[in-house]
């Protein structure tokens, strides 16, 4: 509790906590390791090698940087972003253990080998590097850029707490051995620390790394030469790698500063080191007190701010030893100027500059950040190296060499306030390509700064309309009242979209009667959705309430029903007594019609709390449209009205996938309320109905709760689907090929109720986008993409039993299923005769005589069963329906749920001898499946011939192009020799399921397409 306390205090979130306690421990135990590295061989160094060396050290260093970002870069472009890091990872490993190894053969021998300590050097610098990227790296690719923002401080914390436990650890280790234990103690916690960077990677680098490798396939691979090329001739990472390269040299100035300083007060190694472990644990205690107020400033200043802040203290902090640096209190200004430019350098200036390569692509960003890192790393080491060669070799004093960094550090500042533009305007070229989530976040960067917001205007004359619509979403959020008038100059834009645009982006709260009757102009727009933003601008000018009064009143007789919700919504935030009695009037009218223009109204009711017009809304979810029914049961989940719950239970197992999915929202909008029945309906719940259940209850129940209870419900279910998998088979060996095949679809349908329910399981008790991502890339089309989700999931990812049972069941299902005994198939059949899933029941009784009890007779009525479900029944069942739709080839690819949809709407009729089923030039609403009987079909020439075009028979369609698109019928059908049975289909229905079922369309349009073909076959017939 007191943790979760200290986190918001910070300006963390309940969304980042299961990722903060993840990543923390990672930066904790690293901050250990690299503090204590870094003090052994800088210790070492100085002291075995000699400090006056380091210059010299540093080119050496700075020669094989681009080597090294070359390499990095290259390997980026080759190695998934998974592998990569834990490769780099793997070798910082074996780098610092190899050198400890030889540091203590050094130690236990009594040897020493002086030139190893310059290659020590440079490796374990490579160490330090690259460990800071990796986890900055790691962290902000993992996380959105605001969560980054406020997620920073937490693991700027971790790693400040891990630096004053080294730093304590550090000293006293002093007091007993030397730097080189700890540099040795560093590797250790190093080595320790790659269980908790593994499982960071499993948890989350590797789910997102499903949707990145599939994403690379499509994009162009970008070479290492190309790479470096961008990076050298782009203004903004041009300025990036500058800032890069000065702040590490600046970083290299001070510390070289320190080094020398400290070695005249301390001589003796051991207190050398003592006092270097000091200066590390107040750093990091400084450190730590920054934590109460960092989250809070990063996520209001942003990165460019944040790194322009960091170079002013760069400029304070050389100022001030310019002017002490030459007397007895050079040694705690120098070691104060170096605590912060350390501190800041590489806790805040490190996580701040990789916020800037979230605006390259995902696929690309590991490539560019190595280049630039690398040309950074190289010119600021030589940069540094060529300010110590002031000293060192051209003998410049102190002050002169200090007032030279200040020069710099003023350098640094004046660039980094200059890249503060450039960084807006890559976030507005990137705006193009990111979701609306991350515009979101990416607006946040251009409150409060002028120059970005001078950029954005500037596009609203830019000759593209999308980057003028980019800008127009810009200013709308900035919500401005001064750009009003630029606005309404844009209401005479060409496109349609632009002036819809410019609408939405206006603040006109205080606009003048001018802007209104411009803004009203648009009320008579032929286009819908121009007069309903119309309504909305009018609606928010309540300074001139009854000019606004007047315009919207008449909107309530709009041809459209979004203008006229729109000006609903609007007349009511008015509050007066006749735009409430006027809009009452209109709201009861379109309820009570129940067609699609309650479509509209509904969330409108919701929105505005209209609890007066349940009853009729209600109704809507018996009587209305389909379309209307989905939006009543949004509007009463909005509303709260728990009461509806059990009707919704009641309809579930034959909704829609459209209702289905706005009832279980409804459900989490009830909130606790809905918890209750709920539960009480889960024990005894059909596969869908459960799914929708447990989905609502995964998102309304406490984490406790779900893992108490709706986990083992969870698991019971899918140890259950063993069972459903040989009812197929089971079929299949009594003979019934026909339900065999219905059965084994429905075993694959309800296996998929399941895992979604299993799925909104584990996003409740995981990170939600991983558990998505994973979701997604278990269906991929990728062998191996699917593989690396499997094997994610089998690492624990939420619950771990409910995640690795759901591998095991996985894996179970690919084995083949066979029953060969004709008891045991009788039995199996009996079970699903008593299953809660009406499919099961029906698919059951459709192959069993129940009443039989002799086994043998069971078995022989469930070999005839294909044939007696299609007997000459004159009404059809359900599952009769389902079984002849099956063979209709243009319903052969449709699961068991679509099939019955399909039932469900259809009406079986017949028709006598010689009775039109079409009639050429008139409406038809209807399309029809033929059951039984022969219909012919009839057209006229153009020649004016009369012919026959064709005859169907059973199994075939017709009607389809004229019920859905509503022209007349361009041919006539009517019974031939007998009658005709049917199974008739209204078009609206069929539109709608085509609308969410995309293979109902493709089966249909394969059917009109053959009948064209047929049609111009016969017409040439006719005409010749």
């Amino acid at each position: 509790m007191r943790a979760v306390q200290l986190l918001r205090a910070v300006g963390s979130r309940p969304e980042d906590y299961r990722k903060l306690f993840m990543m923390a421990p990672v930066f904790f135990i690293c901050g250990i390791a690299e503090t204590l590295n870094y003090n052994g061989f800088m210790a070492l160094f100085n002291q075995r090698f000699g400090s006056d060396y380091l210059t010299y050290v540093y080119v050496a260093e700075a020669i094989l940087l681009p080597l090294e970002a070359w390499l990095l870069s290259w390997l980026a472009g080759k190695l998934s972003k998974p592998k990569l890091m834990r490769v780099m990872f793997g070798t910082m490993i074996g780098i610092v253990v190899v050198n400890s190894i030889i540091l203590m053969s050094f130690e236990s021998l009594g040897v020493e080998f002086k030139w190893f300590y310059p290659a020590m050097f440079i490796l374990s610098n490579f160490v330090v590097r690259q460990q800071t990227i990796l986890l900055w790296g790691l962290a902000v690719d993992l996380c959105s850029t605001q969560q980054a923002k406020r997620l920073m401080p937490v693991f700027i914390g971790a790693t400040t707490l891990g630096g004053i436990a080294a730093g304590l650890l550090a000293q006293l280790i002093s007091l007993a051995f030397g730097p080189a234990v700890i540099y040795a103690a560093g590797a250790a916690f190093l080595l320790a620390s790659w269980g908790n960077y593994n499982k960071v990677i499993t948890q989350y680098l590797v789910p997102l790394s499903l949707k990145i490798e599939s994403d690379r396939e499509e994009e162009e691979t970008v070479s290492t030469g190309t790479v470096f090329k961008h990076a050298l001739r782009s203004p903004f990472l041009l300025i990036v790698i500058f800032i890069m390269s000065l702040m590490p040299a600046l970083y290299f100035l001070i510390e070289y500063e320190l080094l020398i300083v400290t070695k005249h007060a301390y001589p003796d190694e051991q207190a050398f080191s003592r006092y270097f472990g000091m200066i590390t644990m107040v750093l990091y205690m400084l450190a730590f007190l920054l934590q109460i107020v960092s989250g809070k400033l990063m996520a209001r200043f942003g990165a460019s701010k944040m790194l322009t802040a960091i170079a002013a203290v760069n400029v304070i902090s050389f100022g001030a030893a310019s002017i002490f640096i030459g007397g007895a209190a050079a040694l705690p200004f120098v070691s104060l100027g170096y605590i912060l430019i350390y501190l800041l350098y590489y806790y805040w200036a490190e996580p701040s500059y990789q916020l800037f390569f979230k605006t390259l692509p995902l696929t690309q960003r590991d490539s560019y950040r190595y280049a630039a890192q690398g040309i950074a790393a190289s010119a600021g080491i030589l940069t540094g190296a060529g300010l110590l060669f002031l000293h060192s070799g051209l003998h410049l004093s102190w002050t002169a060499l200090s007032i030279v960094g200040f020069a710099v550090a003023v350098l640094l500042f004046v660039l980094a306030w200059l890249g503060r533009r450039h960084y807006m305007n890559e976030l507005v070229s990137s705006v193009q390509s990111i979701g609306e989530q991350d515009f979101a976040e990416s607006f946040e960067e251009f409150v409060g700064n002028p120059a970005a917001m001078s950029e954005v205007r500037r596009m609203l004359r830019h000759k593209d309309d999308s980057a003028r619509e980019i800008a127009l979403q810009i200013i709308g959020r900035m919500q401005d009242p001064r750009d009003a008038d630029e606005l309404l100059g844009m209401m005479d834009d060409p496109s349609p979209r632009i002036r819809v645009a410019a609408v939405r982006a206006m603040n006109l709260e205080k606009a003048d009667l001018g802007a209104m009757a411009k803004v009203a102009a648009f009320l008579e727009d032929p286009d819908d959705e121009m007069r309903a933003e119309g309504v909305r601008q009018i609606a928010r000018m309540k300074h001139l309430e009854h000019q606004a009064f007047y315009f919207l009143r008449q909107k309530l007789l709009d041809r459209h029903p979004s203008v006229v919700a729109e000006a609903v919504r609007a007349m009511y935030t008015f509050n007066n007594e006749p735009s409430v009695e006027a809009c009452a009037e209109v709201i009861d009218r379109i309820l009570d019609q129940g067609d699609e223009t309650s479509v509209y109204i509904c969330p409108v009711i919701a929105e505005l709390g209209l609890h007066s017009f349940i009853p009729k809304v209600e109704r809507l979810v018996e009587e209305g449209h389909p379309a209307s029914r989905v939006a009543a049961i949004e509007c009463l989940g909005e509303l709260g009205y728990t009461p509806i719950i059990p009707k919704l239970l009641e309809k579930l197992p034959l909704m829609d996938q459209e209702m289905l999915k706005a009832t279980t929202q409804s459900f989490i909008h009830m909130g606790g309320g809905a918890i209750e029945p709920l539960m009480a309906s889960l024990p005894d719940a059909s596969s869908k109905r459960w799914k929708a259940t447990v989905s609502a209850l995964a998102v309304l129940l406490p984490e406790e709760q779900v893992r108490s209870i709706l986990i083992e419900d969870v698991l019971v279910r899918i140890s259950q689907l063993h069972i459903a998998a040989n009812f197929s088979p089971a079929l299949k060996h009594l003979g019934n090929n026909k339900l065999a095949a219905l059965a084994e679809l429905r075993y694959s349908e309800v296996r998929a109720f399941v895992y979604d329910g299993a799925w909104s399981v584990l996003s409740t008790l995981a990170d939600e986008q991983v558990v998505d991502t994973i979701k997604r890339a278990v269906d991929n089309a990728d062998e191996e993409i699917r593989s690396n989700a499997w094997e994610v999931l089998a690492e624990g990812i939420g619950d771990r039993r409910l995640s690795q049972l759901m591998v095991s069941t996985h894996e179970e299902s690919d084995e083949a299923n066979e029953v060969n005994d004709g008891e045991a198939a009788i039995a199996l059949l009996k079970r699903a005769l008593a299953s809660r899933d009406d499919w099961w029941r029906e698919i059951a009784a459709g192959a069993l005589n129940v009443g039989t009890s002799d086994h043998e007779s069971i078995s022989t009525r469930a070999a005839e069963g294909e044939q007696e479900i299609m007997s000459d029944q004159q009404t059809m069942s359900r599952l009769s329906k389902v079984v002849f739709l099956r063979q209709v080839p243009y319903f052969a690819d449709l699961s068991l749920e679509e099939l019955g949809l399909i039932a469900n709407i259809s009406v079986e009729q017949q028709f006598p001898d010689d009775s039109p089923l079409l009639q050429r030039g008139e409406p038809n609403p209807a399309m029809y499946v033929i059951v039984d009987g022969n219909v012919e079909l009839t057209s006229v020439s153009a020649a004016g011939w009369e012919g026959t075009i064709g005859v169907l028979g059973t199994g075939d369609v017709c009607g389809v192009t004229s019920a859905l698109d509503g022209t007349a019928s361009s041919v006539t059908a009517q019974s031939l020799l007998g009658d005709v049975r049917v199974l008739k289909l209204l078009g609206d229905q069929v539109e709608r399921l085509i609308r969410l079922y995309p293979e109902i369309g493709i089966g249909l349009l394969r059917a009109s397409f053959a009948r064209i073909r047929l049609l111009e076959e016969m017409m040439m017939r006719i005409d010749s």
